[in-house]
């Protein structure tokens, strides 16, 4: 099988070409995934989804402490990583599913494609960021993303000290963090249980629970919102010199 069969025979529905796909081909025929992406170009063949979470609509997961440790000898000090070295970074125990959500946590940006796909960029990428918390008239915190990560290690361990080893804090600070919002919320957060059984150790209360939900579900309006309206200040379309 050539180059261009092998292409033709791996697009999509919408006759594109996935970076994985792209991935493979260069495995299956030991060429260069460079000059997969060289041929595809040639063809008018568009390629999508990149593994990295650059473009398309891949899923993204959550931020891996461990996948960014290994990410950050690789950033340069504009907050950028080679597209193949971050992908060097996959693997034994990091999915490129995490991968992306860590990029993404952390906004850090990927350049020089293996496939070619980022050398046409004419202009600096924009993108607007928001961060959202909730405090009293004393303008104390009542919620936040920083202590949604706690209470979601919390859930993820079952344990403060083992989220607290994973934020890259001391146990004190996580659990002044949370006394403070139990206090601020008036409610209780956590719960924890000693003994050897299933029911041991630190768990989130319903009322945990639907704080984060609220939480996430107002930041994620909140950033739709301002997604849009950026575009429409900000983001001309192509071809407007304006």
């Amino acid at each position: 099988m050539n180059l261009d069969e092998a292409i033709k025979e791996s697009l999509n529905d919408e006759g594109k070409l996935t970076c994985a796909q792209s991935y493979k081909i260069s495995s299956k025929l030991n060429i260069p995934v460079s000059k997969v992406g060289q041929r595809a170009k040639e063809l008018d063949i568009r390629i999508t989804d990149c593994g990295l979470g650059q473009f398309g609509k891949l899923e993204k997961g959550e931020f891996s402490k461990e996948a960014y440790e290994r990410l950050k000898p690789f950033v340069n000090e504009n907050n950028k990583v080679r597209c193949k070295e971050a992908r060097s970074v996959a693997g034994s125990g990091v999915s490129l599913k995490t991968l992306r959500g860590t990029l993404e946590s952390k906004n850090i940006d990927v350049i020089f494609c293996e496939l070619g796909c980022f050398k046409e960029k004419r202009r600096t990428r924009l993108y607007v960021k928001t961060k959202t918390w909730m405090e009293n008239e004393k303008k104390e915190l009542l919620f936040g993303k920083g202590k949604t990560e706690i209470l979601l290690e919390i859930e993820k361990t079952g344990s403060i000290a083992k989220a607290a080893e994973n934020l890259g804090m001391n146990y004190k600070k996580a659990w002044s963090h949370i006394k403070l919002l139990q206090k601020n919320l008036e409610d209780r957060l956590v719960e924890t249980r000693k003994g050897g059984g299933e029911d041991a150790g630190t768990k989130l209360t319903p009322k945990a629970t639907e704080y984060i939900t609220k939480y996430k579900q107002l930041q994620r309006e909140i950033e739709e919102f301002a997604n849009e309206r950026f575009k429409e200040l900000f983001l001309k379309p192509r071809g407007d010199k304006r």
